[in-house]
């Protein structure tokens, strides 16, 4: 069973590799990717272009684009009265406004909405909690449905202090805290890694964080299977569907084993991958990261023009020099309001140089980028408040506005449609 929970983890690995660079782009490192530099090989982008002599520069529309969409959501969520306000609820509880909206911003640039709710004693009291859950800690067999229906296997890695794994393991046994305690202290359970014939893949550079965790930290599995468990009714043999959650640590060795202690009979999370056509994950931020890395180019491209154009360059003929006069005294009194500059009276006369507009092409190029970022995101001036014209009456702005909600209604209801699956869940936990 760790070993099907294995295979799950490192089949998702692309999905974690795209999340980690979707990240990067929505919180403003969008110079890292891996380009092949011709004269070292592959380096990060960064460094190729200082290598020019030019100076990266960032300007994150994504993250605009991003706090639009959460604030969007919040504001609708307010007006719908969508939370609870009782003290004694789930929502308030467990801060359910603060944290799906932490999870709608991971939604948009992972294209992954996992939660788990579980019934359990924490410090905050006892009651069902929900906590959302991190895709590099994070599951699952492939699936197709939307509503995961096909979903056979499902866990998440812990990470666990001592004093939890003997609350939670030790079952007030001296002798299994004493076994725990010897369990693990053992060797670094990185030795466990199967080999890459045994699973039949090549073992990705993170496949060891599935049995490792931070220093001082213990690692723990949590696998959920749906299995069948043969039973007798009346004299026949039928065989039972359930849900089976196992805990293991690092080398293998099973913590805890039980059937779903739950109403709903099933696992405790709740899973939305978007839009999952053919079980592929493609996120809202990954469409607009060529437009970025284009805008960004250009800004780039703009800053070098400016600094290598003449600006105010003074051309001053040497034979027009007066003695007694350094081109020093020239360049300070240029300046000057009030100067006098003596000349001769024949020669060419200084003159000042400053660019023309050679970068207008470019210019151009630029503001058909923004539009472009803008048609494709669907988060326009309307949804943002910007260019509203005074003379607009409000019927027609509400009309803008719900035309241009249109856009990114598919996501902002499918994000809806997973709170509610996980409120209904956490309502028969």
């Amino acid at each position: 069973m760790l070993t099907s929970a294995f295979r799950a983890y490192i089949a998702a690995e692309p999905l974690r590799a795209a999340r980690q660079r979707h990240k990067r782009y929505t919180y403003g490192d969008q110079w890292s990717d891996i380009v092949d530099d011709p004269a070292t090989g592959p380096v990060p982008e960064r460094r190729l272009i200082e290598r020019t002599g030019r100076r990266p520069q960032t300007n994150n529309l994504i993250r605009r684009l991003v706090k639009s969409i959460v604030g969007r959501y919040r504001t609708a969520a307010r007006a719908d009265a969508y939370y609870s306000d009782d003290p004694a609820s789930v929502d308030v509880r467990n801060s359910l406004p603060e944290l799906d909206a932490r999870l709608l911003e991971e939604f948009i640039i992972s294209g992954c909405a996992i939660q788990r709710v579980v019934a359990e004693r924490r410090p905050g009291g006892s009651g069902v909690w929900v906590d959302n859950v991190s895709p590099d800690n994070f599951f699952v067999n492939r699936f197709t449905d939307p509503r995961g229906s096909d979903i056979t296997l499902i866990g998440m890695l812990h990470q666990m202090s001592w004093p939890e794994v003997v609350n939670r393991f030790g079952h007030g046994s001296r002798t299994r805290i004493a076994g725990l305690r010897r369990l693990f202290d053992a060797p670094d359970a990185r030795s466990a890694l199967p080999s890459d014939e045994f699973l039949g893949m090549s073992l990705p550079a993170d496949a060891d964080t599935f049995f490792t965790s931070a220093p001082d930290r213990l690692r723990v599995i949590e696998v959920w299977n749906y299995e069948g468990r043969q039973s007798s009714r009346r004299g026949k043999v039928a065989m039972d569907m359930v849900w089976t959650c196992r805990w293991y640590a690092p080398d293998g060795t099973l913590l805890d084993r039980y059937n779903s202690p739950f109403t709903h009979g099933s696992h405790p999370f709740t899973v939305c991958l978007y839009p999952l056509t053919d079980g592929e994950v493609h996120s809202f931020v990954e469409d607009v990261i060529d437009q970025q890395r284009a805008i960004n180019r250009l800004v780039v491209l703009l800053d070098t023009i400016m600094a290598s154009s003449a600006k105010g360059a003074l051309l001053f003929p040497m034979d027009q020099l007066v003695p007694g006069y350094t081109l020093e005294n020239i360049a300070s009194l240029w300046a000057r309001p009030d100067a006098v500059i003596p000349i001769r009276k024949s020669g060419d006369l200084p003159q000042q140089v400053a660019a023309t507009s050679g970068g207008a092409g470019a210019y151009q190029l630029l503001d058909l980028q923004m539009k472009l970022f803008d048609n494709i995101s669907g988060v326009g001036d309307t949804l943002l408040g910007r260019n509203i014209s005074p003379a607009t009456g409000a019927n027609l702005y509400n009309a803008q506005l719900r035309e241009a909600t249109t856009v990114i209604t598919d996501l902002l209801e499918t994000f809806r449609t997973f709170t509610a699956r996980r409120s209904a869940k956490a309502a028969r936990t």
